[in-house]
């Protein structure tokens, strides 16, 4: 594996599991050191526990994203083993799936605090650690419902699409300051609610079969898929990138609705 990432350490909200997992395994296969910031103790500490064990410099830090305090602490975590932060993916997330005429302030709220709000604060109290250290990046996990959706998907894709406009105001407004901020829009990709999409489907191994039609390269994708790009965006290799939305969707967003 190419170690780009060498003597880079990376913070990744919602780790433990599906996209998360994948971005922290590849992140640390490219060489940088991960703190596995999850809610789910569980499997954060499974994660960080078996990317040590393959050889990898990893740890686990509780963070829930809708507790500034939590995110506090868990960069503190972050920074009294690896003592800077050159890697920020704000992946921590849930679909919402809400009647824009039924949905009460505190559902709205929740729902922002989930999926904008603590992406927010982690940059919040990244940026000036990244600003001392002049340079670092900023990966902000969104999705293609950020530009285009489907019925039932409010208000996710709501906060998917401010979390295009965080990454256009942060570079920027921290561009001086050598730290890049990219979005990365993934489309369908295997993790536990697309499985459970599918098994709650009539007919399971046809809707996945369908699913896969959509796509021209007739397959969904994979959260190391998701990773391997992150770990080229966090690289120095992508260090004219900033500003802007990566879509990797299998090229589901290249067709026009039949």
């Amino acid at each position: 594996m190419c170690q780009r990432l060498t003597d880079k350490s990376a913070f990744v909200t919602g780790a433990g599991q599906g996209i998360g997992r994948g971005i922290a395994e590849q992140l640390a296969a490219n060489g940088a050191s991960v703190t596995i910031a999850e809610i789910n103790e569980e499997s954060g500490r499974l994660t960080a526990d078996e990317l040590c064990h393959a050889g990898y410099d990893a740890q686990f830090a509780q963070v829930d994203i809708r507790s500034e305090d939590d995110i506090v602490a868990g960069i503190a975590v972050h920074m009294k083993r690896f003592r800077k932060l050159d890697i920020l993916v704000n992946n921590a997330g849930a679909n919402q799936h809400y009647d824009a005429s039924q949905m009460s302030v505190d559902e709205w709220e929740k729902s922002m605090s989930l999926n904008l709000r603590g992406a927010w604060l982690c940059c919040k109290h990244a940026l000036p650690i990244m600003e001392a250290q002049q340079g670092g990046v900023i990966v902000n996990i969104a999705s293609v419902h950020a530009t285009m959706t489907s019925d039932n998907f409010f208000p996710y894709n709501v906060a998917k699409s401010g979390l295009l406009g965080l990454t256009r105001s942060l570079a920027l407004d921290w561009g001086q300051h050598n730290i890049r901020a990219v979005a990365v829009s993934p489309g369908w990709v295997r993790t536990q609610p697309v499985l459970d999409h599918f098994a709650g489907a009539v007919e399971p191994e046809a809707e996945e079969e369908r699913v896969k039609n959509l796509h021209p390269l007739k397959r969904i994708g994979e959260p190391e898929n998701i990773g391997a790009l992150v770990a080229f965006l966090a690289s120095d290799e992508a260090s004219y990138i900033t500003g802007t939305e990566i879509v990797i969707d299998g090229g589901l967003s290249a067709r026009h609705a039949d």
